[in-house]
């Protein structure tokens, strides 16, 4: 899968494997500057199943919101 492809935008619709806790692909908004870009086992760009497993501090209250707006 293409790097582009696995960028998500922060306020896109949730995917399946999404949690507060991970995200399928990277919603960072730069992802370039990440602390974790790249890490395997960490990173969506270098895991094999594509999963962000340290997304931003941001990323459980968007998740919540997110949630809300799947439900409403």
């Amino acid at each position: 899968m293409d790097r582009n492809q696995l960028r998500i935008p922060f306020d896109y619709p949730l995917n399946k494997d999404d949690s507060p806790i991970q995200t399928y692909g990277c919603r960072a908004n730069n992802p370039d500057i990440c602390a974790n870009n790249s890490l395997p086992g960490i990173c969506a760009f270098t895991s094999d199943d594509k999963i962000c497993q340290k997304p931003s501090r941001a990323w459980k209250k968007q998740f919540a919101k997110l949630s809300e707006m799947e439900d409403a």
